[in-house]
C-alpha cells in the first residue's frame, strides 16, 4: 500500500493511498491535482474519498472528482458537504480492499471533524487527522471549545506510537518556531526542527511524522508536561487546570509572531 502527500494550494496536502489498481483520496480540496496524478498512474482508479471536515480547502474538489470517477464519499455525520456522502462517526469502521478504517470523532477545529485510522498489513498504521493535529501544532478552534480539542488530541495521542500522522497542511516549520519558544530546552524538539528545516530546504514534505515524535515535541500534546505548563503559567498564571492551560497555549499560539 503506497501513501502519498499530494501538494495542493499553497500548503495543503491531499493524502492518497493506493495499491496497483485502487486509489483512496483524503480531503481533496482541489480535484485537478488528483486527476493529474491519476493521468500519471494509468490503471489506478479513484473509488473512495474520505473527508475530515467541511472547510472548502478540504472539499473543493469533491464535485469534480465524483463527476469524473463516481467515487464514493465518506464524511462527518454532523457536517454538510457539497456532494452526497455516507455519514460516518465515532465507532464506525469502513472497509477498503484489505483495510479496515476506523472513524474517530475529533471536534475542536470544527464541531463535526472526524479522523481516520488504519493499519495496512506489514506497515505502520496511518492516521488521517485533517486539521486537528499538525506536526508541532494543532488546528485553530473555529467552532469547538478548548475542552473538546484537548479531548480530541488526547484520543489521537493514545493511538499506537508508530502511527504515521498525515496532517492536511505543511505548517511544520511555523509551528516549530512556537514550540521552541514554549520548550527551548527540549533536545528532541531541537533535533526534529533541524531535520525539518533540511527537508523543506530540499522542497520535501515534513510529513508523515511518527506519533511518537509528536508526543515528544508537540506542545499541544504535551500541555500537561511540567516544562510546557511552566511556560504557559509565565504568561497566564491563572491557567492552573488542564483545560485552561490548553486554552491559554492555543491563545498564545494565535497571537505568536
Amino acid at each position: 500500500m503506497q501513501l502519498t502527500p499530494l501538494p495542493a494550494f499553497s500548503d495543503n496536502y491531499i493524502w492518497l493511498l493506493n495499491d496497483q489498481h485502487r486509489l483512496l483520496a483524503v480531503d481533496p480540496g482541489e480535484g485537478t491535482a488528483v486527476l493529474n496524478w491519476m493521468d500519471k498512474h494509468p490503471g489506478v482508479q479513484l473509488d473512495t474519498i474520505l473527508v475530515t471536515h467541511h472547510h472548502a480547502d478540504h472539499t473543493g474538489g469533491l464535485v469534480e472528482l465524483v463527476q469524473a470517477t463516481g467515487a464514493q464519499v465518506y464524511g462527518p455525520a454532523l457536517e454538510k458537504l457539497p456532494v452526497p456522502h455516507t455519514p460516518v462517526a465515532q465507532g464506525q469502521s469502513l472497509s477498503w480492499g484489505p483495510l479496515t478504517i476506523q472513524v474517530m470523532d475529533v471536534p475542536g477545529h470544527t464541531l463535526g471533524h472526524v479522523a481516520y485510522w488504519t493499519q495496512p498489513a506489514g506497515q505502520a498504521p496511518v492516521l488521517f487527522c485533517g486539521d486537528t493535529l499538525f506536526s508541532a501544532g494543532c488546528g485553530r478552534l473555529f467552532e469547538g471549545s478548548p475542552a473538546q480539542m484537548l479531548a480530541s488530541l488526547d484520543q489521537l495521542s493514545a493511538l499506537p506510537a508508530d502511527t504515521r500522522v498525515c496532517c492536511a497542511h505543511e505548517y511544520t516549520l511555523s509551528n516549530l518556531k512556537f514550540a521552541l519558544v514554549v520548550e527551548p530546552d527540549n533536545a528532541e524538539l531541537q533535533t526534529y526542527a533541524g531535520q525539518c528545516q533540511q527537508r523543506r530546504s530540499q522542497s520535501l514534505p515534513t510529513l508523515p511524522v511518527a506519533l511518537s515524535t509528536e508526543r515528544a515535541i508537540n506542545p499541544f500534546l504535551r500541555s500537561r508536561q511540567a516544562s510546557v505548563r511552566q511556560s504557559i503559567q509565565q504568561h497566564w498564571p491563572e491557567a492552573s487546570d488542564d483545560v485552561s492551560a490548553f486554552a491559554a497555549l492555543r491563545q498564545w499560539k494565535n497571537e505568536f509572531q
